[in-house]
Parts: structure tokens; C-alpha cells; sequence
């Protein structure tokens, strides 16, 4: 699996998540076994790249390579403009985002709201692959299979956005409309990968070893991209790959690794966020973690109550402490 110069260790991948693939969370699945992780997408418009949002965003110090970055954007010359900028603070690889469903990106005519205009989606990747070429930096694009099941028009985008250049194709298998509700095309995406000779990697609905295996097979993709099954198990990367190399299920985490993970991520973010924002946005971090578990429903309500960082870091330990004398995690199938 390559894109442009860069070859990766393994075809599980990171999906890039809007507020949840910031960089800590993004080393975190790296060290446990993602061969490739994209940024959550940066806006292409040059009045918010003083923001302090952005300037988190562009943050990639300790990071694995190679950088990718994920721009988002409805003009052709600001999402050049934001792949140049990007590259120069060190991104090696710019995503194009084609995909994200959500009402405000949407609203703003950027994401999956662009697969309603064909030609504009074509004067949008040129762009960018014109302005990254000179500079040696390859350009994907992430994008879904239509805006509606009556307007499934990847197979031409997919077509296109080859003949322009561009190195790699992510793909979810949903339409815009969809949302996330119903199955994923996983045949919508065989068929992209049957007319391309670019890599193909498919997204959608992968939340287990197994299901990565049968995916992989039913598509024919290049690689796969994990997205909310990562959320509070960063575990699942090194599970598909064990499982894609060897047939076999490793054991989930123990009691005892999920604390030391846990705290570490939540030492990661604080850092990276600081105090007041890093308490508040860190809430849904331990939530994916700890709500599903016996009595981590009540515990991440009293969580969220908290309002300092040293208290919800303390209280999470405590917590964990606990549970380590607990039975052994049961881990879904």
C-alpha cells in the first residue's frame, strides 16, 4: 500500500474525525498499530488559520510520518491556498474532504454537499493537485458513494478525480442522505476499485477484526479506514492487523492497560489543550472508554460535573482502581 512516495506498515488506517482525531489521539492509535492516520479536516479559509482551533489542528510535533492533513472547502483557489499553507507547516500528504455529512459543513457548501456539482468537484481537485505537484506532495481525496441513493454518482467522481491525479481514494460507503443509518455499499465500493488503478481504501461500518477481513475481501480495497469503532478503543488497530496476519484474535485489554492507555491519553490531551478546554473536551474521550462498562454509565455522569483537570484525571484512576479487582473485561466478538 503506497501513496505517492510513502509506503505504510500496515492498510488499517485512521478515518479523520472532526473533534476527535487531534494529534494525541492520533499517536495514541499509531503506538497501537494504525499504519496511517489523517488529521481532522482544517478549514481552506485563510480568515481562520490565526484561529486557535486551527493553530491546533497545524500542531503536529511527535508525529508519526508520514503528516496528512485533511482540508475542507468549497473554492477551487482558497483549497489550493490551504494545501500550500499546510504543506509548509509540515503536511506530506493533503486529503481532500468530499465526505463529511454534517449539516454546517454542508451548509457551507463543503464535505459530501459538493457531489451534487460534478464539475466543481473536478475544479477543486485540480487545483489543489496543480498547486502540490511542484511540491512533491501527493493529494487524496475521502469522499461517499453520492449525495442520495438516487444521486450515487462516485463511479464518475472516482473516474475523474484519477485522470486529474489524485493518489488514493477513501471511501464510505454511505451517501450523504444517509447519514450514518443503514449498511454500508460495501459492492458500491468493489466497483469503484474495479475501475481504478489508484489505491482504494473502504470505510464504513468496520468495528472488528472479522468484519475488517470480510470487507477487505468483498471490495478488493488497497486498505481499510476505521472511524467510530476507534472511539475509546484505540485497541482495534492492532487487533485487525494481528487478526489480517495471522487469522487469530488477540485478547482485548486488561483492566490494567486500559488505566495505564486511558491516563496516558487523557495526560496527552491536557497538554495539548490545556486546562479549561482540555477538561471539557476530554469528557467524551472517557465516555467512549468507560460508558459502556459495568457502572461506567454513572461514573462518566458524575465525570462530567468535574471542571478541573487534576480532579477528573484523579477521579478516572480511582475509578480504574477499583474496577482492576473487578471480573475480567468482556470484550464484544
Amino acid at each position: 500500500m503506497r501513496i505517492g512516495p510513502y509506503s505504510f506498515p500496515n492498510p488499517v488506517f485512521v478515518a479523520p474525525m472532526a473533534g476527535v482525531t487531534d494529534r494525541p489521539f492520533r499517536q495514541l492509535c499509531k503506538r497501537l498499530g494504525a499504519g496511517h492516520a489523517i488529521s481532522e479536516m482544517a478549514a481552506s479559509n485563510p480568515r481562520l488559520w490565526n484561529s486557535v482551533k486551527t493553530a491546533r489542528r497545524l500542531n503536529h510535533e511527535g508525529e508519526i510520518a508520514p503528516i496528512a492533513v485533511q482540508i475542507a472547502g468549497g473554492d477551487p483557489g482558497m483549497m489550493a491556498e490551504a494545501a500550500v499553507f499546510n504543506v509548509s507547516k509540515g503536511a506530506r500528504i493533503i486529503d481532500i474532504n468530499m465526505g463529511c455529512p454534517v449539516k454546517k459543513v454542508c451548509n457551507a457548501a463543503a464535505g459530501s454537499a459538493l457531489l451534487r456539482d460534478e464539475d466543481l468537484v473536478a475544479r477543486i481537485i485540480e487545483a489543489v493537485v496543480k498547486a502540490c505537484t511542484p511540491l512533491g506532495v501527493p493529494v487524496t481525496l475521502k469522499t461517499r458513494t453520492g449525495w442520495s441513493p438516487e444521486q450515487r454518482n462516485v463511479l464518475r467522481i472516482a473516474r475523474r478525480a484519477q485522470d486529474i491525479g489524485i493518489a488514493a481514494l477513501a471511501l464510505h460507503g454511505r451517501t450523504r442522505q444517509d447519514l450514518y443509518q443503514g449498511q454500508a455499499e460495501y459492492e458500491t465500493i468493489a466497483r469503484v476499485k474495479a475501475e481504478l488503478g489508484i489505491p482504494v481504501i473502504a470505510n464504513g461500518d468496520i468495528d472488528s477484526p472479522e468484519k475488517a477481513r470480510r470487507v477487505l475481501d468483498l471490495t478488493g480495497a488497497d486498505a481499510i479506514m476505521i472511524g467510530r469503532a476507534a472511539q475509546g478503543n484505540p485497541w482495534i488497530f492492532r487487533e485487525i492487523v494481528h487478526y489480517l496476519e495471522t487469522g487469530t484474535r488477540l485478547p482485548g485489554p486488561g483492566w490494567r492497560e486500559m488505566r495505564e492507555v486511558l491516563l496516558e491519553h487523557l495526560d496527552d490531551h491536557y497538554r495539548f489543550y490545556g486546562e479549561y478546554t482540555g477538561v471539557r473536551t476530554a469528557r467524551k474521550h472517557i465516555g467512549w472508554y468507560l460508558g459502556k462498562l459495568p457502572g461506567g454509565e454513572a461514573f462518566c455522569s458524575r465525570i462530567n460535573l468535574i471542571d478541573n483537570t487534576q480532579e477528573q484525571w484523579q477521579a478516572v484512576a480511582d475509578w480504574l482502581d477499583r474496577a482492576d479487582s473487578a471480573p475480567p473485561l468482556v470484550h464484544a466478538a
